[in-house]
């Protein structure tokens, strides 16, 4: 998403939260809802667009348009900075935690005076939400466990595409400058780690100063933390410190291993240095004796210098990637280039999908994607599926489509509701009428670890089963994935024949990477998945790529790395497995 259209998007959806809890007029709050909405999904950058051009946007108002052209114009709101000074601050803190809406914030605050999450904490401490209306017993103990669980205080680090998005723009406007050769992420932004604390940013230019010059006088910076020779550190107009460090083209290999980390990677690195009478650090790798430098340049060599193999990113975090590397046995780990279809997407069929079906599949063909499944929600999601009526027609309206598409197979699938028992929507007939289907759990997540791993096998079980979807349902740092016995899902995938889902949404990243590995060592199909919303969540494909690499997960491994026929095959072979 362009730069201007993620914050003003980002902004807009904080308009909304405050005038929530502000009570405003619900019409009102749904204008700035939608507005976000439309920006998150427009393909345009708003920066390229006049204002008349903007007002003409689905979804924005004049109301709407015009505080766009005042955030291009001035860089703020007045409108959210005028919200921001009537509501509390702990209440956009509040809103997040799972349980609460604004009615019931509005409420504690009335009755308690509670104003933040901290204070939320102490009243429960104290038992003192009894009888505050819309929180019962139940709700009472919901909001105990939410706290225990998902960790109520919130800490400044970030989602990783918010965060990356920050990287990849300002490393853009670096890599031009005169006299740079080289400009790369470091640190866990680089290694891909679900949320980032600060952004660390590499360059090799013949000289700092031009470099350094051109990060403080960025508008993407509002403050400048520290200016030394080697480092400038920044805060940027997202609250994100960014730490710039400019080094020597032979120095560049060294240090980007060094900052890259994890701090325990690069232990285990140095050890091994230690023993060959080597010594490692950010500006080379050197003879200890001599001084001599041995390798620095890049990281292949610095590695190559070591015996070792290149270890990729998102491996470096000291779980056995080292004594690997010196065996030669790394895997060949997926890279996005690997993949070679989406299956699993959502259009403006369900009441959540923003992009129409012809919409999704042009991003798809534009990717060069062999084939792409469409799966709106089924019927027993109340608020957005889709009856076996209009599942009929939509299948009509694909195979129309896919005469558009002749060279990308466009399977017609749906999202499935695991039930509390493990049913499913539809009749089984209906079912293998699909090409394909993601089955996931989309309610009574608070259920035993028992009760929630029998109903995922019992759906694994049905032979129109593909996929089972975010397999833990976790939201990060909003809700804790509900209680599975990984390797009892991991037993039933292989036994049945079903692929668990690597959800590639920042939000999601479910499998985790630590799943992923225990999977791919339980012998698991895995697909790599982007359940798109909106146009703009085909290129969040990136983020599922890395979490699989982070569980060691190669191509052989992931479903989506199949080609056609091989897809086609894994969904023959479990229906003749089970004789449907």
């Amino acid at each position: 998403m362009p730069w201007l259209n993620d914050e003003v998007a980002r902004r807009f959806s904080e308009i909304a939260t405050l005038l929530k809890l502000d009570g405003a007029d619900p019409f009102r709050v749904r204008a700035y809802e939608r507005a976000a909405g439309a920006i998150s999904a427009c393909p345009v950058d708003l920066a390229e667009l006049s204002d008349a051009e903007i007002a003409k946007l689905k979804g924005i108002g004049a109301a709407t348009a015009r505080k766009i052209a005042e955030f291009r114009d001035t860089g703020a709101i007045g409108m959210l900075d005028e919200l921001k000074a009537q509501v509390p601050p702990g209440f956009t803190e509040l809103v997040r935690v799972p349980g609460l809406g604004p009615k019931t914030i509005r409420a504690l605050h009335e009755a308690l005076g509670i104003d933040s999450v901290e204070a939320l904490r102490a009243a429960l401490e104290r038992d003192e939400l009894k009888g505050i209306p819309g929180l019962g017993p139940k709700s009472v103990q919901n909001l105990r466990e939410s706290l225990e669980r998902a960790g109520a205080k919130q800490d400044k680090r970030i989602p990783v595409e918010e965060a990356l998005a920050v990287a990849d723009e300002l490393c853009a406007r670096l890599a031009p400058l005169p006299g740079v050769h080289r400009v790369e992420t470091a640190g866990s932004l680089r290694r891909m780690r679900e949320t980032i604390g600060d952004v660390d940013i590499l360059v090799s230019a013949d000289g700092p100063a031009p470099v350094m010059a051109a990060l403080r006088d960025s508008d993407l910076v509002v403050k400048v933390i520290a200016a030394g020779e080697r480092k400038t550190s920044v805060l940027t107009v997202r609250g994100l410190q960014v730490d710039l460090r400019v080094v020597a083209r032979e120095e560049f290999g060294a240090a980007l291993a060094y900052f890259t980390g994890s701090k325990e990677h690069n232990v285990r690195v140095r050890e091994r240095a230690v023993r060959r009478g080597l010594t490692l650090n950010e500006y080379g790798l050197f003879a200890k004796e001599s001084g001599e430098l041995v390798a620095g340049a890049t990281e292949e060599d610095v590695y190559a210098a070591l015996g070792l193999q290149w270890v990729p990113p998102t491996l470096r975090e000291d779980t056995g990637e080292v004594d690997a590397a010196a065996e030669g046995r790394l895997p060949p780990v997926v890279r996005l280039e690997d993949v070679r279809g989406d299956l699993h997407g959502h259009s403006d069929w369900s009441g959540d999908g923003k992009a129409t079906l012809e919409e999704l599949l042009e991003a798809a063909a534009a990717k060069g994607y062999a084939y792409y499944a469409l799966t709106d929600h089924a019927e027993n999601l109340t608020m957005n599926g889709l009856s076996r009526e209009r599942m009929l027609a939509q299948r009509e309206e694909v195979a129309r489509l896919q005469e558009r598409f002749p060279g990308m197979r466009i399977l017609h699938g749906a999202e499935l509701n695991i039930g509390i028992d493990g049913s499913l929507d539809y009749d089984e007939d209906f079912l293998l009428g699909y090409d394909f289907t993601v089955a996931s759990v989309h309610s009574h997540f608070p259920r035993p670890r028992e009760e929630q791993t029998a109903r995922i096998v019992r759906a694994m079980e049905h032979p129109a089963v593909n996929v089972i979807g975010h397999p833990t349902g976790r939201k990060i740092g909003r809700r804790p994935g509900y209680e599975i016995d990984l390797e009892a899902v991991v037993e039933a995938a292989v036994r049945t024949g079903t692929a668990l889902e690597v959800n590639a949404h920042p939000a999601r990243l479910d499998l985790s990477g630590d799943m992923v590995r225990r999977a791919v060592e339980g012998g698991a199909t895995l697909a790599i998945s982007c359940d798109a919303h909106r146009v703009g969540d085909l290129d969040l494909m990136r983020y599922g790529v890395a979490t699989a690499q982070r569980g060691w997960a190669t191509p052989a491994q992931i479903l989506n790395c199949r080609d056609l026929d091989g897809l086609l095959a894994f969904v023959r072979a479990k229906r003749e497995r089970s004789g449907a």
